[in-house]
């Protein structure tokens, strides 16, 4: 990969559809600006995080894929000639839907997509109700900027996904995300929460001698029902580099846009001091197709 100026948009995001996404294009404009070649936005940044509640209306947020968030952001890409990682709820048939990564290239076309693989069921992010787990498999997407390895949010922490990317020849690890503290926890438990999503992304980029690219939405979002305490998203959108080296660092609290660049030829550097991909054992790895050794 040659060098590469990347941009990143971190942001809030409303029930306001338009008013999300001209955020979004502002931001893209801004980085490009800038001189960046590829720009990433967040995890379903068209729009509110609505996993909160289980609400058979929220489907009426899913669009095809192409479709109305495609055009409008391929028209952007070709206007600005930046390829842009976006997320999006796509409704693929009816009863039917992913969260989708669609990368659009310089010219507006799609260069490729990615369904999340690894849905989560948890207190405020009921995903399960809403997305099929994704049947793309984990495919690095062939860009005018390089071989990008995308995934989405909960598949940041399994090291599976990241290395399978790596294996396929990905040569940056993106993740676009939408993750945040309960407002109810405790200091100390949010420094630990925040703690270990960074320390495991960048395991990821140490672990594979590439660079990384995590993007988080910022801002609390309340919880529609009013059950839940609904979600402080924390930001603190970040680039690393193969050895984990933080390269770029956003904000806990505020909208904005990173722009870094990365260093192509470092990956091939770092791998030669630290050949992890030479060394794996994988005659003695098959146990790890189990889901548990009993």
């Amino acid at each position: 990969m040659k060098n590469l100026t990347v941009g990143l948009v971190q942001q809030s995001c409303t029930a306001d559809r338009n008013a999300t996404i001209e955020k979004s294009m502002a931001g893209i404009r801004t980085a490009a600006a800038k001189g960046t070649e590829l720009v990433v936005l967040q995890e379903l940044h068209c729009g509110p995080y609505f996993c909160q509640t289980e609400d058979t209306s929220c489907f009426d947020r899913a669009e095809p894929i192409p479709g109305p968030a495609t055009e409008q952001f391929g028209a952007l890409a070709r206007e600005l000639g930046v390829v842009i990682v976006t997320s999006l709820f796509e409704r693929r048939a009816p009863g039917l839907y992913h969260n989708t990564a669609v990368v659009l290239e310089k010219d507006g076309s799609i260069a490729g997509k990615y369904r999340k693989m690894h849905i989560p069921d948890d207190p405020a992010f009921y995903e399960k109700f809403y997305f099929t787990p994704g049947d793309l498999g984990f495919e690095p997407i062939q860009t005018s900027v390089g071989k990008l390895g995308v995934l989405v949010c909960w598949d940041q922490w399994y090291p599976e996904a990241a290395r399978l990317l790596a294996l396929a020849g990905a040569e940056l690890l993106i993740y676009p995300t939408a993750i945040g503290w309960d407002p109810n926890d405790t200091d100390a438990e949010k420094k630990r929460q925040l703690d270990a999503w960074i320390t495991i992304q960048r395991s990821h980029a140490v672990a594979n001698g590439i660079p990384l690219v995590s993007v988080n939405r910022v801002g609390f979002e309340a919880d529609p029902s009013g059950a839940g305490a609904g979600i402080d998203f924390w930001g603190n959108s970040f680039v690393a580099g193969p050895q984990g080296e933080f390269l770029s660092e956003g904000s806990n609290g505020r909208e904005e846009v990173l722009v870094v660049e990365i260093d192509g030829k470092r990956s091939e550097d770092v791998r030669r001091i630290w050949p992890f991909l030479r060394d794996r054992r994988i005659d003695a790895y098959g146990d790890l197709l189990k889901r548990y050794r009993d």
